[in-house]
């Protein structure tokens, strides 16, 4: 995540999603507000009214008539109703409010997310990016629905008493007004306290979630190695830090309240003798002192519940830090302006085509105004490339290769010697610091990335499948495919036999990246979905490495049927997969050692023949 931002630039942030699309419904919640506040305030002046005018003179009188203080009771009751309605308006707008904006913030989180690089994600624990869509959004619900409001009704509500206390007197409200100074000393301490526990909360609940989602994915993992014991300590570990800060965080919070409270008590009692004594010399009614005490209750509970909601606030305001750090993570830099289009032959010509012809071709504009096309082949070229995840430490140095159009090339090595890395870099998911990477002789760098990756099929060790039906999985490689190119693709993959045997064939819904099917099953599905997007480039990251050997001679069937008449670059331990390509490259911490075809290789008698006999183990 980026440096954190200042609590004002977060706050600031945070009302332009809450006022930018509802404009209207936040005047008509604030004027809500507004009135309830004020019914409040005239309830207690109600009392004073209602004790002098009307209470104590019928107590003295011989034959009471009760006739206007039952309309005066009336009157107020439609006042109060005014007020509960006005309540529940402006609490009702303001859960629409909340759900719209957690509903905006929640797209454009993941709108973003699609848009950052892969190193993002190499870097992050995936549970943790998790907990900002759920903990963290959520925590801004209970500040917009609940929060918010009530700060804002307390502090109206507290400046419209306190008006009305020194226009009943002047000495009682700076009484009350000398225990608020102690209130705010109290909440100020116990408050600052308890928000910096609750933001270190927040940072907790990310991490344990980042943990618990690392071990549901390895759990076949964990059971095999017996890491149970192990894994348990760690969590405990994570679980204590965060038990440790919701405690402390809870225990500041929940003491917060009943101190404010009871210093308002006390400046309850205060008012209540200074009032008797004030009483006894005719200088307050008893209705006046009545009203007062009552304002002393309408000032000091909405202070606590001020320093109540701060902690909530403060909560969702580092909630909202972390959202928008997200939210500002660098996008994926694309500054290519080559691109690939439909193509057909014109007069010995390759020119552009609106309609799908089955030709592809990059379309290079030039500073001088002039387009020229070059049809898509597939031929790729390192030249004196450099490359390291981090800047000051290089992965690969110096790789210098070729790839013509349809030729098979293979990487071995050991894992760690640049293999992956290699291809990730074909695909731009990184970028090299020296050297050039040419796509058809042209640098890569200057190919828009969408273009260059539509042109590219891989198939990976680890599949990943996603919760729908097979068809929609291998539909994944291109999305406007008719169910016929569907079928045929998984043909071509020999995939087409076991997907007919499924319960409901093509329309068989699978979850949890495939649960159910065998590993063999969906890597037969990944290349069957690399077949449907029928690219010129093909890269096979280790794509039979965790199935055994029987499966591997039919996924090896299907993909050698997908390599037919493509550039092909294969990752794999198993050297007799790659006895029959065209360019085998021994890659040795970062370097490459030794090329050559597999005879050529072996004649050498160097590494490759080594790893070959078993000589040497290729970790």
């Amino acid at each position: 995540m980026k440096k954190k931002t200042s609590k004002l630039a977060t706050i600031k942030r945070l009302l332009k999603y809450v006022t930018s699309n509802y404009k209207i419904q936040l005047v008509v919640v604030f004027v809500s507000i507004i009135i309830s506040a004020i019914v409040g305030v005239i309830g207690i002046e109600f009392i004073k009214f209602l004790i002098d005018d009307f209470i104590t003179p019928l107590m003295t009188a011989q034959n009471p008539d009760f006739t206007d203080l039952f309309n005066v009771i009336c009157m107020m009751a439609l006042v109060y109703l005014a007020g509960v309605i006005a309540t529940y308006t402006y609490n009702r707008i303001m859960i629409t409010i909340a759900q719209g904006t957690l509903q905006r913030i929640r797209k454009e989180l993941f709108d973003h997310m699609q848009k950052l690089p892969i190193r993002y994600f190499d870097s992050r624990p995936h549970g943790e990016i998790m907990s900002v869509y759920t903990n963290d959004v959520d925590t801004l619900e209970q500040m917009i629905t609940q929060s918010i409001p009530q700060v804002l009704s307390a502090l109206i509500t507290m400046v419209t008493v306190l008006v009305s206390m020194f226009a009943t007197n002047i000495y009682l409200t700076l009484v009350v007004l000398g225990m608020v100074v102690i209130m705010i000393f109290v909440s100020k301490y116990l408050g600052g306290n308890s928000s910096k526990f609750f933001v270190k909360q927040q940072e907790d609940i990310g991490k344990i979630n980042g943990y618990i989602e690392e071990m549901m994915e390895g759990q076949k993992v964990v059971k095999v190695f017996n890491y149970e014991e192990e894994s348990k300590d760690r969590f405990d570990d994570l679980n204590e830090a965060l038990c440790e800060s919701n405690a402390k965080a809870n225990a500041y919070a929940n003491i917060l309240m009943p101190c404010i409270m009871n210093i308002g008590n006390l400046g309850y009692v205060l008012v209540a003798v200074i009032g008797g004594m004030l009483s006894v010399h005719n200088i307050l009614t008893i209705g006046s002192i009545a009203a007062f005490l009552q304002f002393v209750k309408a000032f000091t509970n909405p202070l606590g519940q001020v320093s109540q909601q701060m902690n909530f606030i403060i909560m969702a305001l580092a909630g909202s830090e972390r959202i928008f750090a997200l939210i500002d993570e660098e996008v994926e830099v694309d500054d290519g302006y080559v691109t690939l289009v439909n193509a057909k032959m014109e007069d010995g010509k390759i020119v552009e085509s609106k309609e799908r012809t089955g030709m592809w071709a990059w379309k290079h504009p030039h500073q001088d105004g002039r387009i020229t096309y070059t049809r898509l082949r597939g031929q790729v070229e390192f030249e004196n490339v450099q490359f390291g995840y981090e800047e000051n430490k290089r992965i690969l140095h110096d790789i210098t290769l070729a790839a013509k159009e349809g030729q098979k090339v293979s990487f071995v090595g050991a894992t760690g010697a640049g293999k992956t890395t290699i291809t990730n870099l074909i695909n731009r998911f990184y970028d090299i610091q020296e050297g050039k990477i040419r796509y058809d002789r042209i640098n890569i760098q200057k190919i828009k990335k969408d273009d260059l990756r539509r042109s590219l099929g891989m198939v990976l060790q680890d599949t990943s499948l996603f919760t729908g039906t097979i068809k929609d999985n291998i539909r994944y490689g291109k999305l406007d495919a008719t169910d016929e190119e569907i079928i045929e693709a998984a043909k071509l993959s020999n995939a087409d036999q076991f997907i007919r045997k499924l319960p409901k064939g093509y329309d068989t819904e699978i979850t949890g990246n495939g649960e159910g099917l065998s590993q063999g099953q969906r890597q037969l599905l990944s290349i069957a979905r690399a077949a449907l997007n029928n690219p010129p480039v093909l890269i096979l990251d280790e794509a039979t490495s965790s199935i055994d050997t029987r499966t591997e001679k039919i996924v090896q069937e299907g993909m050698d049927k997908l390599m037919k008449g493509r550039t092909v670059f294969v990752i794999a331990h198993r050297l007799s997969t790659i006895r029959n390509s065209d360019l085998i490259m021994v890659l040795d911490h970062g370097r490459i050692i030794e090329r050559g075809n597999h005879e050529e290789l072996i004649a050498k008698k160097g590494t490759y023949y080594g790893l070959y006999t078993g000589a040497i183990e290729i970790d």
